[in-house]
């Protein structure tokens, strides 16, 4: 079977499919090819399923503590958990938001292609079609194989979880996607990777009742942070009875499979007994086994090299998302995706984001938008930087969340905010707040001058532009 179309978009993550969408509104005609699950790692094995479980564990960890000596007043009966009802209803979430997707490429009439993708060439890509359907007209025969032929090629194929060699994945030693979907809770869940996968997942299942250790061969938790941010973490992390390992290195599982061998930052070799193994070391672009290689593409070591119109070194071969390296963020991807389908439309656009906000759902959370005083130090720029402790915010006791602050940077000599930090309890949804105040080109002064809602988390916002510009109110 052979199809033609105007563009052909592999992957069907929140790049890709965002993409697609964008692209049917404006008239172009559109096939998406997916061989498992719309919606991609973040609605499926990422970003969704993980804050499910995330939350799922600060519920039934609150219903423990007040089955303790709660400060509120609460009494409780010794709570249990249903793991398996857990992750049916984290499961339910998903399929709502995927099928939700399925019914928006319909509607805008892109045609998907349930199958796995192999490029011949800039123009041409062949398709093993998956059994049991999609919602083409391509997918009616099931495992037969299509070819497509396009004007536009959009790479979108994402990113795939760092396996050790010396901890390959299998068995007891998981990746994130086998750790939201546990059939049963470990006894003893050994992390290894300080970074925010790992201490989002060992947090939450240390919530749930499992002994957690971490090993991390940094100096720190969450090391590509800046030591002001991840202390509270590390330091909740202690509170909640999660054992540190950092300095450390991990060698392998030893023979019998119940043990993981370690070298601690004093250089001993010591084994830690676990039932079960997550590695979260890092994500990599997908590069392999759709035949990229063969369009013989310019290249950042494992990423492909985009322009800032997502353009590849081929004519009319687009890169977005992870595929193109770090950060790999699913909003980016949705950015650069709705970017590549407004210009094959005609229109005039450059992907030139002032800054892109990335968030950690640790506990306490952490949100980093533009420069950090260090990066802005780095870049030469003379700026001010200061900080509010959510100790001195109202709503943040109210809600038993006293810990952490919020942090803005901006130039000395104009007072234009190049950069927000935050650690606390809610942070990641003042994202938005800061990323709008570093787009729209704010300055301190208009911060620092809206009236912001009492008693909010956000007026933590407000309070560290005015302690910048040298009268804060309420510290």
């Amino acid at each position: 079977m052979t199809m033609e179309t105007t563009l052909l978009i592999i992957g069907g993550g929140p790049g890709g499919y965002v993409a697609a969408i964008r692209a049917g509104q404006l008239g172009i005609k559109t096939v998406l090819v997916e061989g498992a699950q719309l919606g991609g790692t973040c609605l499926n094995v990422g970003c969704i399923p993980s804050k499910a479980l995330i939350h799922a564990a600060e519920e039934f960890h609150k219903a423990c503590h007040y089955a303790g000596d709660s400060p509120l007043g609460i009494r409780t009966a010794a709570p249990s958990i249903d793991v398996k009802r857990t992750v049916a209803w984290k499961e339910g979430i998903v399929k709502r938001l995927t099928g939700g997707v399925g019914a928006l490429l319909k509607k805008n009439g892109v045609q998907v292609v349930r199958g796995w993708a192999r490029i011949l060439d800039g123009k041409t890509v062949e398709v093993l079609n998956s059994e049991g359907g999609g919602t083409g007209a391509a997918n009616d025969a099931g495992g037969q194989t299509t070819r497509i032929r396009c004007e536009h090629l959009l790479l979108a194929t994402g990113s795939e979880a760092v396996e050790l060699p010396f901890l390959p994945f299998g068995g007891n030693v998981i990746s994130a996607t086998e750790a939201l979907s546990p059939a049963t809770l470990p006894e003893h869940l050994v992390v290894v990777g300080a970074g925010y996968i790992g201490l989002e997942l060992g947090t939450a299942y240390r919530k749930l009742g499992a002994r957690v250790t971490v090993v991390e061969a940094a100096g720190r938790v969450l090391p590509a942070y800046d030591d002001e941010l991840s202390r509270p973490v590390a330091a909740r992390l202690k509170s909640l009875g999660v054992e540190l390992h950092l300095e450390s290195s991990v060698l392998g599982m030893s023979e019998d499979g119940k043990s993981v061998r370690m070298k601690n930052g004093g250089g001993e070799e010591v084994a830690i007994e676990a039932d079960r193994v997550l590695v979260a070391v890092g994500r990599r672009p997908r590069t392999a086994g759709f035949g990229l290689e063969s369009l013989m593409l310019d290249m950042n070591g494992r990423a492909v090299r985009i322009d800032n119109q997502c353009r590849t070194s081929m004519r009319n071969v687009w890169a977005i998302g992870d595929l193109t390296g770090e950060p790999m963020l699913a909003h980016r991807a949705m950015a650069q995706g709705e970017m590549v389908a407004e210009i094959i439309a005609g229109k005039r656009r450059h992907f030139t984001p002032a800054a892109i906000p990335a968030v950690c759902f640790t506990d306490p959370e952490v949100v980093v938008v533009g420069l950090s005083p260090q990066e802005a130090a780095n870049q030469g720029l003379d700026c001010i930087s200061a900080s509010f402790p959510y100790a001195a915010n109202g709503r943040a006791m109210t809600i038993e969340g006293t810990e952490g602050f919020v942090r803005v940077v901006a130039r000395k000599d104009n007072h234009l905010i190049v950069g927000w930090q935050a650690v606390g309890s809610g942070v990641a949804e003042l994202s938005t707040a800061f990323v709008q105040s570093i787009e729209m080109g704010a300055l301190l002064e208009d911060v620092g001058g809206t009236i912001h809602a009492h008693p909010t988390l956000g007026e933590a916002v407000q309070e560290a532009a005015l302690r910048a510009l040298g009268h804060a109110l309420h510290i």
